[in-house]
């Protein structure tokens, strides 16, 4: 029994049982809880604790390798929503800095070279002001309660490109006619990536059908018939347009321009008395309704 207690450096439990310990006891065993809970604290601040560097090795961090240039990077990136590491992070968050019309923010992902083809628009946008003022109406336009509804982005593996599937709502309602895609390219400028070419297609409200088929037809087939003047009309769209359009004012424009006038003022003068008519049984109908 001594044996034993002397070996542990403690009083042996056997030895004490049925007997009041001692107070010298007493101040051990205290000692030794107190130590161990001390070394249990110790112990609990070095799990919670992140050695960045122990032995020129990565620790691992909830089963993944843990990197402090990475860590460091992804503080950066959460104190200044400006850095990106790929290009579909940028465009969702340029999305979402369209739906808070976050202007400031917005002015930041696009370049200064930017140029924008809204296929809505018969020109292209190029430059930065012009684009941040085309997202600017189109934010104004948007008023409070529509949202783009990014439901897709993808980007490629070897370059800078993305692209996003999207839709408007309305308090989370999709609107009619409002799906769309948009195709991104991006460029690093120091350290930031920021949009440097779009390209903007939005689903038409006219649905032609099997037309287009038709009409595509038509085309290709005059196409097939002279080959050299579609040669000459694909290189040069432009001087064609501007020969229909001269014909078109030389000898079409004095008879048909008086048409069309007269054409719209008919259409006027039908909006105006839609609207009177709209109003008189408005009123109507809030005296009867009273």
């Amino acid at each position: 029994m001594a044996t034993a207690a002397n070996f542990s450096g403690r009083v042996a439990p056997w030895n004490t049982w049925g007997r009041k310990p001692s107070p010298k006891t007493g101040i051990k065993s205290l000692a030794v809880k107190t130590t161990c809970r001390l070394d249990g604290n110790r112990l609990r601040r070095e799990q919670h604790s992140f050695p960045w560097q122990r032995n020129g090795e990565s620790k691992l961090l909830n089963g993944h390798k843990f990197n402090p240039l990475m860590a460091s990077r992804r503080s950066t990136n959460n104190d200044s929503n400006s850095n990106h590491d790929s290009p579909s992070d940028l465009i969702k968050d340029f999305y979402v800095c369209i739906n808070e019309k976050n202007m400031r923010k917005l002015g930041d992902y696009i370049s200064a070279d930017c140029y924008l083809e809204e296929c809505s628009f018969p020109n292209p946008i190029d430059g930065k002001e012009e684009v941040f003022r085309f997202f600017k109406r189109l934010m104004t336009s948007m008023g409070d309660n529509v949202k783009f509804n990014v439901q897709h982005v993808c980007q490629e593996d070897d370059q800078l490109i993305a692209a996003a599937k999207w839709h408007l709502e309305w308090k989370k309602s999709q609107i009619p006619f409002t799906r769309g895609c948009s195709f991104f390219e991006c460029a690093e400028e120091g350290d930031k990536l920021r949009i440097i070419k779009a390209r903007i297609v939005i689903e038409s409200p006219l649905k032609p059908g099997g037309y287009v088929l038709s009409l595509l037809k038509v085309v290709t087939g005059t196409f097939d018939d002279f080959p050299r003047a579609t040669e000459w009309f694909l290189k040069s769209p432009h001087v064609i347009l501007s020969w229909v359009l001269k014909i078109y004012s030389i000898s079409l424009g004095l008879f048909i321009n008086p048409i069309l006038k007269s054409y719209v003022h008919l259409w006027n003068l039908a909006t105006y008395l839609q609207s009177y008519v709209f109003q008189f049984v408005l009123k109507i109908l809030k005296l009867f309704l009273k």
